[in-house]
């Protein structure tokens, strides 16, 4: 049944179309900032997370602000991307789309929130969905903690890092520049990165919250991985349909199922729970 070739088309994943909602974002800014029509501040005003636009009662400006960008620093947009390209593949298989979207667009709108509180005084505009990212990474580093990553820092120095240090490393580092730096106002270093320290921190926070109380569509902690089963993966739950241990014919039909899902919809298809089943079917086939 699993060689048939009726199967559904593969349909464009959520994380293309952010990155090109993103993209295109990026792509207005700079033609309406072109001599053709003069300046992309109105874009920026009407859709940039400023104080005086939530004074005016413009909420939308929680959402849009996060597909904009300066653009007068290309690497703002540039890095933003990237980095939701890598962390967005590797976690939405994990989430699936709608989980995935919603630990998005609430770290985005947390993000702005705590911008907001922090700058209600002090006036300014927010671009970016560099809170989304930070959300991202800390799901990430919640389901990977000990996972070797590798990557070019400024795409030139080589670093390897654990995902659980380089959270506590940024999450410092905000704290940091939050109460020295942005609660004062005074100039920050490197002020041309736009490190908004409190909307990166609103982010970490909505991505510790989705992984505690979301995440698992119950209002419990995920379970600890046994000390004997491997730190880089998430822990497998108990029977697929219930709360005891399956039997070898229902965890065989579950498998089925799943193995169905996937020629038909793909690997990314699948939920959280449904890979479960399969490290459970891996392992009891593993200790025969």
């Amino acid at each position: 049944p699993y060689l048939r070739h009726d199967y559904p088309r593969e349909r464009t994943s959520v994380l293309t179309w952010m990155l090109c909602a993103m993209a295109g974002g990026f792509i207005m800014q700079l033609a309406l900032g072109s001599a053709w029509f003069g300046s992309q501040l109105a874009l920026e005003n009407q859709f940039g997370l400023s104080i005086h636009g939530l004074r005016q009662g413009w909420i939308w400006t929680l959402v849009t602000h996060a597909f904009l960008h300066d653009t007068g620093f290309l690497f703002h947009a540039v890095g933003v991307g990237l980095l939701l390209y890598f962390l967005g593949g590797e976690l939405l298989p994990l989430l699936g789309p709608r989980r995935f979207l919603g630990l998005y667009f609430g770290a985005i709108v947390a993000g702005g929130l705590a911008w907001a509180a922090t700058h209600w005084r002090l006036g300014g505009t927010h671009l970016g969905a560099m809170a989304a990212v930070d959300a991202m990474l800390v799901v990430f580093a919640c389901f990977y903690p000990n996972r070797q990553m590798d990557f070019l820092l400024f795409f030139v120095l080589p670093v390897r890092v654990r995902p659980k240090h380089l959270v506590l490393l940024l999450l410092g580092l905000d704290l940091v520049g939050l109460i020295a730096y942005e609660m004062l106002g005074a100039a920050r270093p490197f002020e041309q990165l736009h490190l908004d320290h409190s909307a990166h921190l609103g982010g970490m926070l909505a991505g510790w919250i989705y992984y505690q109380f979301v995440h698992e569509a119950s209002w419990r902690t995920a379970v600890r991985a046994k000390p004997d089963e491997r730190a880089d993966r998430p822990a497998p739950s108990d029977a697929p349909g219930g709360s005891g241990a399956p039997t070898p014919r229902d965890l065989r039909a579950e498998v089925n199922r799943i193995l169905d899902k996937i020629n038909s919809q793909g690997f990314a298809s699948l939920t959280p729970q449904e890979k479960r089943v399969l490290d459970q079917a891996k392992d009891a086939l593993s200790r025969r």
